[in-house]
């Protein structure tokens, strides 16, 4: 089995767990033991080593530590992607990047047509613009052999500049006040790893215990602590060579030994903690609300005319062409799929709104609606999408 086709087997068997994980936070928060799942969400964990003190509930540690290793992960697939893989030629950039940019562009734009003038709400403009590759994938394994293998690089490209985007998206408009001591830190922490790097030091131990302190210092300073896994990633070396005169890839063995690991515990708990909506007392007239609607004609709508709308306009003018043995049809299917945001989009609102208190977890419950629906409406698309004529597929 290839690189490729074991990530993608993850990935879909991730998705499976990530149903369950749901489905059980919501049961436990909308029965009688709704406390003892808030008890365990504000189980109060503390490190203190001399004047250096970190206490959080454990939602947050998950939230800013645990998805740091997820986006170490995503920081690990982009620099391989990109230096060697199906990323690494302006050809096979051009159509997943165009339709990653209308993935984030139209769903941003709907949200903010729904919510415009509301500062607080236009925090969230975001919320819409990500996709859930572990759930996406997940779909198009369910579908077997009706799906050609160059979809499923499509929308693994795809998934992968979305992450990118969702990166620099996080970077720029959820980093609060920074502090200039825990910046100055970070900065020479990540100038070791890079002169590490460069030197060639190929032992995990040593890229691990500066990355520790790469993700205290950001996680003091303002910045968002998940973004300390994805500058660790980018300096770890693609290609060495050991004392014997062997070629290693520090970050493929890396990337190989934490994708079970983000697949299988750190998605399904992070999924666990913040997909547990008390929907007692939940109303239509809350659910129509303009954040709700906004993220639910983002993920829903605006993700797949964004998707597939740009991805049409590239192929007319000539600069890409359809994946390989698929068809309009099927590329329109996974353009619903990117719908399904969840644990990412999940991610983004609780860097939006941090209170939940604001939107009485409404916000959260559209995305699983909007999530759910494109993903159902999606497999059905593409179900039926096998029995298109020969002549539109290769259009």
């Amino acid at each position: 089995m290839n690189f490729l086709e074991e990530f993608i087997k993850k990935e879909s068997s991730a998705g499976i767990l990530l149903i369950f994980v749901t489905i059980l936070a919501l049961l436990l928060q909308n029965s009688f033991l709704s406390g003892l799942y808030d008890a365990f969400l504000h189980t109060p964990v503390e490190i203190r080593f001399g004047k250096l003190h970190i206490d959080k509930p454990l939602y947050l540690w998950i939230n800013d530590g645990l998805m740091a290793i997820f986006f170490f992960l995503i920081g690990l697939e982009v620099k391989r992607e990109i230096l060697e893989g199906h990323l690494s030629t302006l050809s096979q950039v051009v159509l997943p990047g165009v339709a990653a940019v209308g993935g984030m562009v139209v769903p941003a734009l709907f949200y903010v047509y729904f919510n415009q003038g509301d500062s607080v709400a236009m925090r969230g403009w975001a919320i819409p613009t990500a996709t859930d590759i572990a759930f996406a994938l997940g779909i198009l394994s369910m579908l077997g052999k009706r799906i050609p293998a160059s979809l499923k690089v499509f929308l693994l490209a795809l998934a992968i500049i979305d992450d990118l985007g969702a990166i620099v998206i996080i970077a720029i408009f959820y980093t609060v006040d920074l502090s200039t001591a825990s910046i100055v830190i970070a900065t020479i922490a990540l100038i070791v790893l890079i002169a590490m790097n460069r030197f060639g030091v190929i032992r995990k131990a040593a890229y691990i215990i500066v990355g520790v302190v790469l993700w205290v210092s950001v996680l003091k300073s303002g910045v968002h602590a998940t973004l300390a896994g994805v500058a660790l990633a980018f300096t770890i070396p693609l290609k060495s060579v050991d004392a014997n005169g062997k070629e290693i890839s520090l970050a493929k063995s890396l990337e190989k030994d934490l994708h079970y690991w983000v697949a299988f515990f750190v998605l399904p708990l992070f999924a666990f903690v913040n997909a547990g909506l008390d929907l007692r007392g939940v109303s239509l007239e809350q659910i129509a609300g303009n954040v709700p609607l906004g993220i639910i004609a983002g993920l829903f709508l605006g993700k797949q005319l964004g998707v597939f709308g740009f991805s049409y306009i590239a192929i007319k003018l000539k600069l890409a062409s359809l994946p390989e043995n698929s068809n309009w049809l099927q590329l329109y299917g996974v353009a619903v799929l990117t719908g399904i945001g969840f644990t990412m989009s999940l991610f983004v609102d609780s860097l939006a709104f941090p209170d939940d208190s604001i939107y009485q977890h409404i916000d959260k419950l559209a995305i699983l609606l909007a999530s759910f629906l494109s993903g159902v409406v999606g497999y059905l698309i593409l179900r039926c999408a096998k029995g298109c004529s020969v002549e539109t597929r290769y259009e």
